[in-house]
C-alpha cells in the first residue's frame, strides 16, 4: 500500500487545480503547470479543496505511479506558490560564473568560456562571480539545469575544484605519498 501516494494534498489559496482527462492543470499566483497522466489506472480528482489520487488495480506498474502521480501533483503546488530554487558554487582560481543576456557563461579551466542557454520559464541571478542562482516554478527543469551547468566541470575530490551545489559535500582524497 502506497502511503505517498495516498495523501490528501490541500490546495493552497489563490491555487486552481483541474483534472480533465488525462491532463492535471495546477494555476497559482506565479505561473501554470500541466502534468499528462500516463497510466489510465491511475486517478486523480479534485474534492473540498483537496486533491485525491486514487487506483483502479495493485497491478505493479500502477502501484509504482501511485505515489509517483501524488508527488508530481504536490510539487506543481508548491512550485506555482512558491517556486524553487537551486544554488551553485564554482571553486577554482579563474574559474567564475557571468550573465550574459539570457545565457550564462562559465569560465572553468578551458581553452574556452562554456555558454550554456537558459531554458524559457527559468530565471538566474550570479549575485558574484563564483555563484549561480537557478529559480523557476518547475522543479524538473530547475534541476535538470543546475545539473547541466554542473556537469560542465563537476567536482574532482582531491582539490575539490569545479562547479557543485550550494549544499553538497565533495568527499576529499589524500594524494600520493612520496616514496
Amino acid at each position: 500500500m502506497s502511503r505517498i501516494g495516498n495523501r490528501k494534498l490541500v490546495i493552497p489559496e489563490g491555487v486552481t487545480v483541474e483534472v480533465s482527462e488525462n491532463v492535471v492543470t495546477v494555476k497559482g499566483p506565479k505561473g501554470t503547470l500541466q502534468t499528462v497522466l500516463t497510466n489510465p489506472d491511475v486517478l486523480v480528482e479534485v474534492k473540498d479543496g483537496e486533491v485525491l489520487v486514487t487506483r483502479n488495480n495493485d497491478l505493479i506498474p500502477t502501484r509504482s505511479m501511485h505515489g509517483t502521480v501524488n508527488s508530481n501533483i504536490e510539487n506543481m503546488l508548491i512550485g506555482v506558490t512558491k517556486g524553487y530554487e537551486k544554488g551553485l558554487e564554482i571553486i577554482g582560481v579563474g574559474y567564475r560564473f557571468q550573465q550574459k543576456g539570457n545565457s550564462i557563461v562559465i569560465n572553468a579551466g578551458y581553452s574556452h568560456p562554456v555558454e550554456l542557454n537558459v531554458p524559457e520559464g527559468l530565471t538566474i541571478e550570479v549575485p558574484s562571480n563564483t555563484e549561480l542562482t537557478i529559480k523557476g516554478i518547475d522543479k524538473e527543469k530547475v534541476g535538470k539545469f543546475a545539473a547541466e551547468v554542473r556537469k560542465v566541470r563537476k567536482p574532482e575530490p582531491y582539490k575539490g575544484k569545479g562547479i557543485r551545489y550550494k549544499d553538497e559535500v565533495v568527499r576529499r582524497k589524500e594524494g600520493k605519498k612520496a616514496a
